[in-house]
């Protein structure tokens, strides 16, 4: 998997987390938080005798979703342990393939809010049996306007669990939640959110509409074999995926009005450099890896 050693923020939430505490970790992507929740999790997994629903890990995008589940396929090879990532956007024979594996019994699964909501309305999630509540994202998902969702979700759950919440920033709308879900819980923080150490930066002040020219101006004539841009909304997304393509470039746009095969297929021709630039909403920023 690419570890010689634990990363900071696995060396100081696994202990905790084995040990059953509730915890609140700062953690920006890329410092293996992810890893930090998942391999614990999966090492008290291994003497359960139930074969119902363990683990919920909840998060605020698809993207995000499949890419957990994605890790956690690699993470479980020897540990074995079933799960699923649990999301909208699909069709009806996704959410039913969703409930067949959440009623037959599945070990973990990977969910968005909106979504869980929705099979926990329907009543067959066996809740009572959950032990984990891992919240990925959290600030991410209050920026999207979970919080209610959140707190409707844990009305479901059993008192006692086991309770992360795992956030880039700590600002004190997820000090209010941790309150209202965790219960004496541990601190970890490596480093509040800062841009990305090693990466080039600059700033452009422009006006709105003169952000398309901007954009073209600095990709023409540019050696750049891989670009990503995000943009605030998804019909300025379709607007410069436009702009662009009658320019001739490679480009590819992903947004909320895509079925979720077409945006995989999207991710994927762009993760093989199949395609040159990618346009997308910023609220995929964090589900990209």
């Amino acid at each position: 998997m690419g570890f010689d050693a634990p990363t900071p923020i696995q060396e100081q939430a696994i202990p905790s987390i084995l040990q059953n505490k509730d915890l609140i970790a700062c953690a920006q992507t890329g410092t293996g938080k992810t890893a930090a929740f998942l391999l614990p999790v999966l090492h008290k997994l291994i003497d359960r005798k139930s074969e119902k629903l363990d683990t919920i890990v909840i998060v605020p995008t698809r993207e995000l979703a499949l890419q957990i589940d994605q890790q956690l396929e690699g993470f479980r090879y020897f540990t074995g342990g079933t799960s699923i990532a649990v999301y909208g956007g699909g069709e009806a024979v996704d959410f039913e393939k969703q409930k067949k594996a959440i009623i037959s019994g599945v070990d973990i699964i990977i969910v968005t809010p909106g979504r869980f909501l929705s099979h926990l309305n329907l009543g067959y999630v066996p809740c009572d049996s959950v032990r984990h509540v891992i919240l990925d994202e959290a600030d991410r998902m209050l920026d999207m306007g979970f919080f209610e969702d959140i707190m409707r979700i844990f009305k479901f759950l059993p008192k006692e669990k086991q309770t992360l919440l795992f956030s880039a920033t700590m600002p004190k709308e997820i000090r209010k939640l941790a309150s209202k879900l965790l219960v004496d819980p541990e601190e970890v923080n490596i480093a509040v959110s800062k841009p990305a150490e090693g990466v080039l930066q600059g700033a452009y002040l422009v006006y709105d509409d003169d952000k398309t020219e901007l954009t073209k101006h600095l990709l023409t004539n540019k050696d750049l074999p891989s670009v990503l841009i995000f943009c605030s909304t998804k019909s300025a997304v379709k607007s410069l995926e436009v702009e662009l393509s009658k320019l001739k470039f490679d480009v590819k746009a992903i947004h909320s009005d895509l079925e979720q095969g077409e945006r995989e297929k999207v991710m994927l021709s762009f993760r093989n450099r199949n395609c040159q630039i990618l346009v997308a909403t910023d609220i995929v920023s964090r589900g990209i890896d």
